[in-house]
């Protein structure tokens, strides 16, 4: 890893069109465990980058972190930015880039994102991000499973002295298969691809709501797939690529069926989209990030309660 602190430095110009060179990978796995990234650390084509949030305005990065980390918490860094009132939206990608290329990630680092893994909603905060490098066709990516509470349970060494990049180029090769939009959900529910629900059931049947969406419900005809059983809380893990397809299969989804992943702000649908696209492997899997705070915003739009 490269240990480069320094004062200042200016936001680097980033091509975001441009034909991205792609890192070696130093894994295909989507998942990574504390022994092969302890086995990794100091490696020059590694960036170990820390998206834990404040917690009760305490920074867990300031005072424990791996090694050589790099912090860019996930809600106050850029990942995500309210678009035309919609909330936690696909900064686009000139903007994502940049935010990467500040943080000294260039495209020959093969990127392993920790969160705290305290839950599947705090996980998806390492899923949207990884989803962020996909969407830009950086594929060396991978997420700490069980996040930083994994690393210190395998008596992992943590430090508190901040590691800071310089800044660099990184340079995006948008995939917008991965990103669906309103027209593609429209077009989804005309030709019947599968739309899936992350959400509690709870706000799937229309019981509860979330306060971005306008009203209770769901996308009709979706099936749900709780983004909460795809993380087990207690072990700080993942659930395997097997259980992912016993969850994918009970809604009647195929093991490659075409589908589109949604919530209420793109968060936790990135953890389904996550489960059944990189651990499962249905690479037909794409994600709504504006979901039904956009989705329900038009009155036009139809809701109904899910089964």
């Amino acid at each position: 890893m490269r240990f480069a602190l320094f004062a200042a430095a200016a936001v680097m110009s980033v091509a975001s069109m441009a034909t991205a060179v792609q890192a070696e990978r130093l894994t295909d796995a989507p998942l990574v465990d504390a022994g092969w990234l302890e086995q990794h650390l100091g490696n020059e084509g590694l960036v170990v980058l820390d998206v834990r949030d404040p917690v009760d305005n305490v920074a867990a990065y300031d005072s424990a972190h791996i090694p050589g980390a790099i912090s860019a918490p996930y809600g106050s860094s850029g990942w995500r930015l309210e678009i035309d009132g919609v909330p936690g939206q696909f900064p686009g990608v000139e903007a994502t880039s940049a935010l990467i290329g500040k943080l000294g990630i260039g495209n020959d680092d093969h990127v392993v994102i920790v969160p705290q893994g305290t839950n599947s909603s705090e996980f998806g905060a390492a899923t949207r991000v990884y989803w962020t490098f996909k969407v830009l066709g950086h594929d060396a990516v991978s997420i700490l499973d069980g996040g930083a509470r994994a690393w210190e349970a395998a008596g992992g060494e943590v430090s508190a002295a901040a590691t800071v990049l310089e800044p660099t180029s990184f340079n995006a090769n948008f995939q917008q298969h991965l990103l669906a939009t309103t027209a593609d959900v429209q077009a989804a529910l005309a030709d019947g691809t599968t739309l899936v629900d992350g959400r509690p059931v709870a706000q799937y049947r229309g019981e509860s709501k979330s306060p971005v969406a306008r009203v209770a419900g769901t996308i009709p005809g979706a099936v749900n797939i709780d983004n909460g059983l795809l993380y087990n809380a207690d072990s700080a893990s993942h659930i395997s690529a097997d259980q992912v397809a016993q969850l994918a299969s009970g809604v009647g989804l195929g093991a490659d069926e075409a589908n589109i992943a949604f919530c209420n702000t793109g968060h936790w649908a990135s953890v389904v989209w996550f489960g059944l696209s990189e651990v499962q492997g249905n690479k037909n899997t794409r994600m709504y990030d504006g979901s039904l705070a956009e989705w329900t915003a038009d009155e036009a739009r139809p809701v109904a309660n899910g089964i």
